[in-house]
């Protein structure tokens, strides 16, 4: 007997044990911090990374006497016997670990697929094998119509995760995937980068046309919280969000520094692409998001959009950063750095 909408849109968290892939990265230290913040009684907070430094220090923040219900778990998702054993008595799983550097998964592109693909099928695997109740995997802009490697993978991957629900069997678990772009402070993304450069009077800018989507952290953890309390399995949540132009960046940094052309490196895009012109044609529209429908869904897609207030896109939709209708102007993009850019910096 299938769920009804309201046992789909109820998950408590309080009284759930969770584990996140990839727990000490930008995200997982965002995603941890709100499940504490908004979720005291969750449980169990299972932290699963391969860098033993960096849940050493994310530990400081979570001393035992404090936090009885953090554990942390040294592990790599190519491990799936690992995988396994870290997933016993765990309800909801969000998979945040990859390899996502561009040039590092062009120069050794089967470590991207060892991490990526077979990682993301080691997941899947050890979820359904250990009674795991609802999956969210992290996607990424480079996922639509993908012309590096790191696209390519993340690609598979989300299809490996939405095609999950297929042979689940009775199973009871969800599969679903949430896509975005660049998340604003993130390790080795661009406004970091520029803030460190600022002080050789030099900001070096690949091309002056190119444009990205803007979310903070904040924005991407309440997203994976939406999926993981209304996902019906299979469906892959685009959030609506600004873009800004690099050059605005530039400004906002440093508005003082000198402009140096340096050329698009290879495998990036001008503009980031969340939704391509094909996707559109089963793609759902709601009020501040896109839901992109499984290939083969094992729910009314009908049903989906009444209980969710959503319509099919227009024909000929895509949702890119160069063609959005948000743009974040100078002056916001400072403001976001000062509250979102971590540590500090004054611009």
């Amino acid at each position: 007997m299938r769920a009804t909408i309201a046992e789909r849109d109820s998950i408590m968290l309080n009284g759930a044990s969770i584990l996140i892939t990839g727990g000490t990265g930008s995200f997982g230290k965002a995603f941890v911090k709100t499940v504490l913040d908004r979720f005291p009684g969750v449980r169990r907070l299972v932290i699963y990374s391969r860098d033993e430094l960096k849940q050493y220090e994310m530990a400081q923040l979570y001393p035992k006497e404090r936090y009885p219900q953090v554990r942390f778990f040294i592990g790599d998702v190519r491990d799936e016997k690992r995988l396994w054993r870290a997933m016993e008595g765990i309800d909801v799983v969000v998979h945040a670990a990859a390899l996502k550097h561009v040039p590092v998964c062009e120069y050794n592109p089967f470590e991207a697929v060892k991490t990526n693909v077979l990682g993301a099928q080691n997941v899947i695997d050890a979820c359904m094998d250990r009674g795991v109740k609802r999956v969210v995997a992290l996607s990424t802009d480079k996922a639509a119509a993908p012309i590096n490697l790191y696209g390519a993978t993340k690609l598979t991957s989300d299809k490996m995760f939405t095609a999950a629900n297929n042979f689940r069997g009775f199973h009871d678990i969800r599969f679903s995937v949430v896509r975005y772009g660049n998340v604003m402070g993130s390790r080795g993304s661009v406004i970091p980068f520029f803030l460190q450069q600022a002080a050789t009077g030099v900001l070096p800018i690949t091309d002056e046309r190119m444009t990205r989507f803007n979310i903070t952290l904040d924005e991407g953890v309440a997203l994976v919280m939406y999926a993981l309390e209304h996902m019906w399995g299979g469906e892959l949540y685009v959030p609506k969000i600004p873009s800004y132009r690099i050059t605005d960046v530039a400004e906002a940094v440093c508005p003082s520094c000198r402009r140096e052309i340096v050329g698009i490196r290879p495998g990036e895009k001008l503009h980031e692409e969340m939704i391509t012109e094909t996707d559109s044609l089963s793609t759902i529209e709601l009020a501040d998001k896109y839901v992109i429908l499984p290939a083969t869904p094992t729910w009314d897609v009908d049903e989906f959009m009444a209980a969710f207030g959503g319509k099919m896109c227009d024909p000929g939709f895509r949702y890119s950063s160069g063609e959005n209708d948000q743009w974040l102007s100078v002056e916001q993009l400072r403001e976001l750095i000062r509250q979102h850019v971590d540590p500090p910096f004054a611009v």
